[in-house]
């Protein structure tokens, strides 16, 4: 599948109830990118908020990834037009966006990733449609990119509802560290006032019909499944960092 297939796949996907299960990269090398690009995910989110990823390493990533069939996302720093327009132009299959707090801010967000008429991002050649080759056919694409929102304030549950009725939203994503420590419970995950809004968040999106998803991050099996059976539709599963650390550490063995 090329670009545009695999978003509507996964567009289509998350609209019929279909859990799409991607991953998260924080270490800009190419040879990371393809070895998540062949882990099996449908989709791996470059980290541009905490990751040391500058724009111009975002080609070389995103054809690592695109490799092994994945598509490339990328969680952008903020929300200025600019974070939009340089992921999107590197050929990013869409975007997800952090600290969203309210509908008003998805918005502006959203028309910054739309070329006209859908919206207001700059119109060029660039990686994106292969430096004007495929420039026709890009600019259907260049309507319709995932956009996911990220809900990691406490502030942004009240305004819930609004942000879901945002056209053109194709998920929720639950950031759960940044979420907590907005309660003051920084990373205290069972803490039952946690637990309440995650839950409210999820029903919320239920309600609405909005596929809504969570940040698995330290890879646990048995927690992806638990996410899955409780309904979240969008799950980034760990990272390749975190995976690194995971698998490095010294065993506990006994030495002589």
């Amino acid at each position: 599948m090329n670009r545009m297939e695999k978003i509507r796949a996964i567009r289509d996907g998350l609209r019929s109830g279909k859990t799409s299960i991607g991953s998260w990269m924080q270490i800009p090398h190419a040879s990371v990118a393809e070895i998540m690009g062949q882990a099996g995910y449908e989709w791996v989110a470059v980290d541009m908020e905490h990751g040391a990823v500058g724009a111009h390493q975002l080609p070389d990533l995103f054809r690592a990834l695109e490799l092994g069939g994945t598509l490339p996302l990328a969680r952008i720093a903020q929300g200025a037009p600019k974070d939009c327009k340089q992921a999107l132009d590197a050929g990013a299959g869409g975007i997800i966006v952090p600290m969203i707090e309210s509908a008003e801010q998805l918005i502006k967000v959203r028309d910054a990733c739309l070329w006209p008429p859908a919206g207001k991002r700059g119109v060029g050649f660039s990686r994106a449609n292969l430096f004007g080759k495929h420039f026709d056919s890009y600019a259907e694409e260049a309507q319709v990119p995932l956009l996911v929102a990220m809900i990691e304030h406490a502030a942004a549950v009240d305004d819930l509802s609004a942000i879901m009725a945002v056209e053109g939203l194709d998920a929720i994503l639950v950031g759960p560290y940044d979420l907590s420590a907005s309660m003051g419970m920084t990373g205290a995950f069972d803490r039952p006032e946690f637990m309440a809004v995650i839950e409210r968040i999820l029903a919320e999106c239920k309600a609405h019909g909005i596929p809504c998803g969570m940040h698995v991050v330290m890879p646990d099996a048995a927690m992806l499944q638990l996410r899955i059976d409780q309904g979240y539709r969008f799950i980034a599963y760990s990272i390749d960092a975190v995976f690194l650390n995971s698998a490095a550490a010294v065993p506990e063995v006994r030495v002589r």
